[in-house]
């Protein structure tokens, strides 16, 4: 990446070609929130038959969507330190088990506390996989292919999603007792798919130099770069950003032994974290709570009831209706990643989130005119074609760049914990919504509703222009001076580190060509 003033930053990647091992990392690592996905879209038509099936009121169906996201709050909350003691790879194999587990249980589901119980159990395997899949990729990515790389979650996401529904669609024809529990159950394949794909998955190289094992990670480096320099380079920006001092380097099979600073991770992120630290904790936290609270949850989750409510009342026609919702959101995230690192984070997130305010309006005011006067055929086309519109104008800006976002701009002994404390704020706010969007509905219509997450919405656009920066291009360990940070810890120390890190790569250079052979 260029400054305005024509110099380069240090560690970014001119190599315009994708490194395709690391791509193929990235889509491994992206199965798991395939899974995900299909746990929340395949429940927008499933609930429909398991009210029929075990007679539970809409209490109990609020309840059973917004269960999994609650238990994925600690989920997150375990995934970001779970995953700095066993490494980033292992904690994807962690979080596939417990998804295999909680599908098995819901498929089985012969009563509503088992249901309970498994979708209890998914939700955990749901917060692990939304906090290590972004990480995953972002930390093995270069930064000129980070926003495409770290997007496929997402990606993976809306087409799990869209499975979902056409799960739905299919499986409904069968008998009522077994229709919906294959639904829930299959999602038990994905998992074992996944268990095997993990074994050609390597570490993330940064979380390597963390635990001080260079020679591995300069392996890993040289797989996921396309360049000797490139490798070198990169490896060079990891160094410095994980504060190794050569001063303390033990040669014991390539390894380091790191100084230890005294400091906990918490303490450094919230207690009494920098400048710098601070603000990239605020627009963590603050893209993580607008990405649920302007209401796209109540649209996935919820879309057969909103559409019963603009007027369409064949069972059929609403799973259908519901299908476009998902092919929608998959059709503009999958444009998203490519625009991601060419447009840029921030002008795609203003654009989505200007888009959405008018869509959200534009639902709200024909939801209302059918509230008032009944079913008008106008009021229904504007109603689907505005879900359609709002779930397009979420996908291509909001919806994946929150997570490229969240999992870039932590520094990188912070990441994996900052962004478990993004995850636990997207997933309080999903089960908020999940499991509140009826109540309010009946005490201040849906239209009311839509109002409301409108109104939000514009609060967010606001937040998005003051609160975060462009960071397309640069490289992670660039991210804190974004923010207004020094470095690691300031400028004289992090140039101290720099220097001494240089002598490192000066040692080891020959055994990166060596490796490259």
């Amino acid at each position: 990446m260029v400054h305005a003033d024509g110099h380069n930053f240090p560690g970014s990647d001119p190599n315009p070609h994708m490194n395709k091992f690391a791509f193929g990392c990235a889509i491994v690592a992206s199965i798991i929130s395939i899974i995900f996905g299909y746990d929340t879209g395949v429940m927008s038509g499933a609930q429909i038959f398991i009210r029929d099936d075990l007679k539970i009121n809409d209490t109990q169906i609020e309840v059973l969507a917004g269960i999994l996201n609650l238990c994925a709050l600690v989920g997150s909350l375990a995934a970001g330190k779970t995953s700095d003691v066993i490494g980033r790879r292992y904690t994807i194999a962690l979080s596939a088990v417990i998804f295999l587990v909680g599908s098995v249980l819901m498929g089985y589901g012969p009563n509503y506390p088992v249901l309970m119980v498994g979708r209890c159990i998914a939700g955990v395997g749901v917060g692990f996989a939304l906090m290590i899949a972004p990480v995953y990729s972002a930390e093995i990515s270069s930064a000129s292919h980070r926003g495409f790389l770290t997007s496929l979650p997402e990606l993976c996401i809306s087409l799990g999603i869209l499975l979902g529904y056409v799960s739905n669609y299919c499986f409904g024809k069968l008998t009522l007792k077994l229709g919906w529990r294959l639904m829930l159950g299959i999602a038990a394949f994905p998992s074992l798919i996944l268990a095997f794909g993990i074994t050609r998955m390597p570490e993330s190289p940064r979380w390597l130099v963390m635990q001080g094992r260079l020679e591995e990670a300069k392996k890993i480096m040289v797989l996921v770069s396309n360049t000797e320099e490139e490798a070198e380079e990169r490896f060079r920006d990891i160094l410095t950003a994980a504060e190794v001092d050569v001063t303390e380097i033990k040669e014991v099979g390539g390894g380091v032994k790191k100084k230890n600073h005294g400091k906990s991770v918490w303490r450094e992120l919230v207690i009494k974290p920098r400048p710098a630290v601070r603000l990239i904790l605020i627009a963590a936290v603050g893209i993580h709570f607008f990405e649920h609270a302007t209401g796209i949850e109540a649209v996935v989750l919820y879309s057969p009831r909103i559409f019963k409510k603009a007027g369409v009342v064949s069972k059929d026609k609403l799973l259908l209706a519901t299908v476009g919702v998902g092919l929608t959101k998959a059709f503009f995230i999958i444009i998203a990643t490519f625009l991601l690192d060419k447009v840029g984070r921030r002008k795609l997130l203003l654009t989505s989130t200007g888009g959405m305010v008018f869509a959200l309006t534009s639902l709200a005011v024909s939801l209302t005119m059918v509230q008032r006067f009944g079913r008008l055929a106008w009021a229904l086309s504007l109603s689907i074609v505005s879900t359609y519109a709002f779930v397009a104008f979420f996908s291509i800006g909001l919806g994946p760049i929150t997570w490229v976002y969240s999992s870039e701009i932590f520094p990188l002994r912070l990441r994996a914990q900052g962004a478990s404390i993004g995850v636990a704020v997207n997933r309080i706010m999903n089960a908020t919504v999940s499991m509140s969007f009826l109540s309010m509905t009946k005490a201040i219509t849906t239209g009311g509703v839509f109002f409301v997450f409108a109104g939000i919405a514009v609060a967010a656009w606001w937040f998005f222009f003051f609160m975060l920066p462009e960071t397309k291009g640069l490289p992670l360990e660039e991210m804190e001076k974004l923010f207004g940070g020094g470095g690691p810890r300031g400028d004289r120390d992090g140039l101290e580190i720099q220097t001494k890190t240089i002598s490192i790569l000066e040692v080891s250079h020959k055994s990166f060509s060596q490796l490259k052979k």
